[in-house]
């Protein structure tokens, strides 16, 4: 009995690995799949084989301008060119047709209105320049009005070297003097003014702008004596300084 059991178990252990070596032998025979591996060279190498986007491709992704740009330029710089030319009638309608027909075109429209403003500066009116003494008086006038000394002087000057025996200029100028500190010249002159015509004297005595002169030992000497009321006088230097050319 004992023998029996034993052969049974040493069967049992071959039929087993019978059918093991059986599994292993079919395994070997059924197709395995393969499994693509793409490493980073071959990657690189793919890539570098796709074309590259040319200047033409580009300009057609990029936005396309307005087909009116073109014109805006070229009127644009026809307005430069009559600008160069100091042709600022021509210059100004040109930049003028930049900004009413081309709206949308914003790069060209600002400098279009900064030149424009010049061309309408110098398309202004201008008043002639001044010939005569009273015109050059005149214009004395109008520049201490406005605070400019210096200007009025040059005015007076000129109005001086045409008519010497101007007692206004004479008078202006006596004014200017004070305005840049310069009593000295503003005697000088006020005296010239008075002894050309009297009626300077009364004037002088009422003026504001010679106020700092009255205190001076010279101006009495310019002046001399008062002969009309100061209410009579004023008038007549209102008059003066504002109307007279």
């Amino acid at each position: 009995m004992p023998m029996t059991k034993s052969r049974r178990v040493s069967s049992s252990r071959t039929a087993a690995r019978k059918s093991i070596l059986k599994r292993a032998a079919a395994a070997k025979r059924r197709p395995t799949k393969s499994v693509k591996t793409e490493t980073r060279s071959s990657t690189i190498q793919r890539t570098a084989a796709r074309p590259i986007a040319t200047a033409e491709d580009a300009a057609a992704v990029a936005p396309a301008r307005k087909p009116t740009y073109h014109e805006a330029v070229a009127m644009y710089e026809r307005g430069l060119q009559a600008l160069q030319r100091r042709d600022f009638a021509a210059a100004a309608e040109a930049l003028r047709k930049v900004i009413e027909r081309y709206p949308d075109e914003q790069e060209l429209l600002e400098r279009a209105r900064l030149y424009l403003k010049v061309c309408e500066r110098e398309l202004e009116p201008k008043e002639p320049a001044p010939k005569t003494a009273d015109e050059w008086v005149y214009a004395a006038t109008v520049s201490l009005n406005a605070g400019d000394a210096a200007a009025a002087e040059q005015h007076l000057r000129r109005a001086l070297a045409v008519n010497g025996s101007h007692d206004h200029a004479h008078y202006m100028m006596a004014v200017a003097s004070m305005r840049r500190n310069d009593p000295g010249a503003a005697l000088e002159h006020l005296h010239q003014a008075v002894t050309l015509n009297p009626e300077n004297r009364t004037l002088a005595r009422q003026d504001p702008d010679l106020d700092a002169l009255r205190n001076l030992p010279g101006f009495r000497a310019a002046v001399g004596p008062l002969a009309e009321t100061a209410a009579a006088l004023k008038p007549v230097a209102l008059r003066s300084r504002k109307t007279r050319r």
